[in-house]
């Protein structure tokens, strides 16, 4: 099925939530978009796949007792880090602790160097730090989660029905052996008997493959998760999508092949876009992604939030802005910050910010206030698939939130660390520049013996140093009685410059 026609048409109009994917030879990229609105971006690159889900069989390539874990080589140039919590029981590292009793014990006890080891990954390598590891092996489908080694059988917490629950674990019970149990997933609510079946089926076909290649000699990697684009209608199975366009007719064969074997319902859902525009620019995407990657958020009151992502935490300040209310003050605050709180659960969605998050709303001295912000917060969080845990309101006015992070944002993965201010967001004024440089042809006139000094410096500083602050230079020239050339060059950053003798 094709789709050619704009944003704007009526047919446009009646799509609630679809999910939009343009795959190209060196990525694939999905958008989630709901109402007409960007609420989720995933990007991966072919030569930066993600890492979440695979299964290695790595090598113990050191252990830390006063970390209480290991580092273990999967084959990556940065060692990937397992602690001692996530060595769970029924794994092959601690097969002689009693079951069932387990308690965490000393990593030295759980593992030794040099040993071979079969791990999963349950974090992307982020800025230094390598993956983070489990042992705790599990293997997802469409309903269910295959744990090999465990006969629990568990249920998503977001399925609330008793009766609902005990009949999806009364379907799964006869697939629970000694290989492995299930974690029946949200999708599964309402799902019949056949399809279960078919899932168990598929999972324990995909666990016998990675047992098979577990044989190899050395490290290796034993189970790869899906690409993107199949990976994300797998995972949105039980959201109610509209529509699912894919621009590559390659991969709309491939994800239309994976929906009727395993996926039959939205099969239907998913169309190939053939249309003269790039999807993303067509649906106002493109736009949105530059937007997210800026610190500044405009709110539709006038009011804005400022989001400063660091490596610790990622903090977000609300602002009145030129929203002035039709009230009071308070008034006005309150309307701010209830606004917010639908735009924070966006951006953090939209960019993927996971950790710490501490949220600076605006003062409310009203009690209730407070409170109903809280509940616009948690209710706006409750759409995102991703854990989250709100503390409320601190000493100091402040909201410490947190949510689950396993890949990096999306500002980490499209940016780097800009050269000229080393990643601080700040860099030296023309005027400090300056001062530096006299600074050091001080020194270098002090320490040793030069007819005179060659300036390399940047364009900002050369033109100050030539223009209006040229009488600093004069007047320096006649404190060492050395003479002082400029020399403008336009690749040297405001930050940088060379002093040079002569």
């Amino acid at each position: 099925m094709n789709s050619n026609y704009p944003a704007n048409t009526k047919a446009q109009g009646k799509i609630g939530s679809e999910l939009l994917i343009n795959v190209t030879p060196t990525e694939a990229r999905v958008a989630l978009v709901e109402h007409g609105m960007l609420q989720e971006v995933h990007v991966e690159r072919r030569m930066k796949r993600g890492l979440v889900g695979n299964i290695y069989k790595g090598k113990i390539s050191r252990v830390l007792p006063g970390m209480q874990a290991a580092f273990v080589d999967i084959g990556f140039d940065k060692a990937a880090f397992l602690h001692a919590s996530d060595i769970v029981p029924h794994t092959e590292c601690v097969a002689d602790i009693e079951k069932g009793n387990f308690v965490v014990r000393d990593i030295a006890e759980l593992v030794r160097q040099g040993q071979d080891i079969m791990v999963q990954v349950v974090k992307d390598p982020i800025g230094t730090k390598g993956a983070r590891l489990t042992t705790d092996i599990t293997l997802p489908s469409r309903y269910l989660v295959f744990m090999p080694g465990s006969s629990h059988i568990g249920v998503s917490q977001r399925i609330e029905s008793e009766e609902e629950r005990g009949r999806l674990k009364k379907i799964t019970e006869p697939f629970v052996d000694d290989d492995g149990g299930f974690i029946i997933r949200t999708a599964a609510e309402g799902v019949g008997e056949s399809e279960f079946a078919q899932d168990a089926a598929f999972l324990r076909r995909v666990w016998a493959k990675v047992s098979e290649r577990r044989k190899r000699r050395g490290v290796a990697l034993l189970y790869q998760d899906l690409a993107l684009p199949v990976r994300t209608v797998r995972d949105f199975v039980g959201a109610e999508l509209d529509r699912i366009q894919v621009d590559s007719g390659q991969t709309y064969t491939e994800l239309t092949e994976f929906a009727q074997e395993f996926m039959p319902e939205i099969a239907e859902k998913i169309e190939h876009y053939s249309g003269p525009a790039p999807i993303f620019e067509l649906y106002g995407v493109e736009g949105e992604i530059q937007k997210a990657l800026g610190r500044k958020v405009e709110l539709k009151s006038g009011g804005y939030l400022i989001i400063d992502q660091t490596e610790a935490m990622t903090t977000v300040d609300i602002n009145t802005g030129a929203f002035v209310g039709h009230r009071n003050l308070e008034e006005t605050i309150f309307n701010t910050n209830l606004e917010a709180t639908q735009a924070i659960a966006r951006q953090l969605r939209l960019r993927n910010l996971g950790g710490i998050i501490i949220i600076d709303f605006i003062d409310m001295l009203n009690e209730e206030h407070q409170t109903r912000v809280l509940n616009s917060l948690t209710s706006a969080l409750s759409h995102d698939k991703v854990k989250t845990n709100i503390s409320g309101f601190s000493g100091l006015g402040l909201v410490e939130m947190t949510r689950k992070r396993t890949r990096e944002s999306l500002e980490h993965v499209l940016c780097g660390e800009c050269p000229a201010c080393k990643g601080t967001g700040t860099m030296k004024t023309v005027e400090t520049v300056s001062y530096e440089i006299f600074r050091e042809i001080i020194r270098l006139n002090r320490a040793y013996d030069a007819d005179e000094f060659l300036v390399y410096c940047s364009p900002a500083v050369y033109e100050s140093l030539s223009g209006d602050d040229g009488h600093w230079v004069a007047e320096l020239e006649v404190y060492i009685g050395k003479r002082i050339r400029l020399q403008n060059e336009p690749m040297h950053a405001q930050n940088r410059y060379d002093v040079v003798m002569v």
